[in-house]
């Protein structure tokens, strides 16, 4: 098993390969440099950062990317993580909320929504060590998902993994295959994926995911200088993050229903060249807290309802950023794999082209 293997805890829908950090990291870097990524998803620069034994530090705004990004530095044993959700099952009482409604009932088994609670309320009020951090990853990568021949390995009726399905779709969908959700061992799955992922951990090494918003300067405060930035912002367009996570954004606390409306802290999308200042005022604020020879390394890409071509978008988001563009290179598998767009199209069209941009301190 490799140590790897933490980094699949949850899918995300806008997560980029492992590979990629891993490489620039490995190319450039040596142990105990520092690495930023102020738009870490799910946390794969720090994760691969982890690896390279090079402390970091990620900025996410979306609940949920942070609360995965924080697993991806946690270190908990298998039997610690399971012991936890047993104690917590064991020791609670009927869940002070239970959602209810016929995607609910549809969802989850009651007695499976009913543990599922108890884990949520339990995490709500006390999430502060590795292993509970570690037990709330886990849960949300099981939250939802396919149902397969073999044991259960979600909690959820027929699901997609990577984002969850709207309330009256759903509903829909299952209704029309006569599909019930099944009565599922909870504690059993959340103990295979913590021996699946967990056995072979990371090695320790510093850093923090911080829930908090890149465009301000106060975010970075405190933190010791980088020598690197490597991220892959949001591309102009995207905007529908939380409400694509709502399930596991109510795990975390959130509301049990759709939430559309846009969210504090992320990026805005009302004109191409609005976002790419609200990108250069990130830009500025991680080169306050980099080192002289700081390298910031960017992988953006573009979707197909905006006329904004992706890289004019990112050029003009580093003038007087304190950045200057060195190179970009084109990615040669954009259109395999999966992409922040391709989760955004019923029908995938072919990837626009993705760029790996260098640049280095102005």
């Amino acid at each position: 098993m490799s140590n790897e293997a933490l980094n699949a805890v949850c899918p995300y829908y806008t997560m980029y390969p492992l590979g990629f950090p891993l490489r620039v990291l490995e190319q450039y870097g040596k142990q105990g440099d520092w690495v930023i990524d102020p738009f870490c998803g799910r946390g794969t620069t720090n994760f691969a950062a982890r690896l390279r034994k090079m402390p970091s530090v990620g900025v996410d705004s979306s609940p949920v990317a942070a609360a995965l990004a924080q697993a991806k530095l946690a270190t908990a044993t298998p039997s610690g993580v399971t012991a936890s959700a047993r104690a917590i099952v064991k020791a609670a009482k009927e869940p002070t909320s239970l959602p209810t409604g016929e995607f609910w009932r549809l969802a989850y088994h009651e007695h499976t929504l009913v543990q599922l609670c108890q884990i949520r309320e339990a995490l709500l009020a006390d999430c502060s060590s590795d292993t509970r951090i570690l037990l709330r990853a886990i849960v949300l990568g099981a939250l939802h998902g396919p149902r397969p021949k073999g044991a259960p390995s979600y909690f959820s009726n027929q699901s997609p993994r990577t984002f969850a399905p709207k309330p009256k779709y759903a509903v829909k969908f299952w209704t029309a295959r006569g599909m019930q959700p099944v009565d599922v061992d909870v504690l059993s799955i959340i103990k295979t994926r913590a021996d699946r992922y967990l056995t072979e951990p990371p090695p320790n090494v510093g850093g923090k995911v911080l829930l908090g918003d890149s465009r301000v300067a106060d975010t970075f405060t405190d933190i010791p200088k980088a020598r690197f930035v490597v991220t892959s912002p949001p591309y102009f367009g995207m905007r529908t993050y939380l409400p694509d996570q709502w399930l596991r954004l109510w795990f975390l606390g959130g509301p049990d229903y759709v939430e559309y409306r846009q969210p504090e802290g992320q990026l805005e999308h009302s004109g191409a060249d609005h976002f790419a200042a609200e990108m250069g005022r990130v830009w500025k604020n991680v080169a306050k807290h980099t080192t002289n020879d700081a390298r910031l390394i960017i992988r953006y890409g573009g979707i197909h309802d905006r006329d904004a071509v992706p890289m004019d978008v990112l050029k003009k988001s580093l003038v007087d950023s304190g950045w200057k563009m060195k190179t970009a290179k084109a990615v040669p598998d954009s259109d395999s794999g999966r992409r922040q767009v391709r989760q955004f199209q019923a029908v995938p069209k072919k990837a626009i082209t993705e760029h790996d941009v260098y640049c280095h301190r102005a």
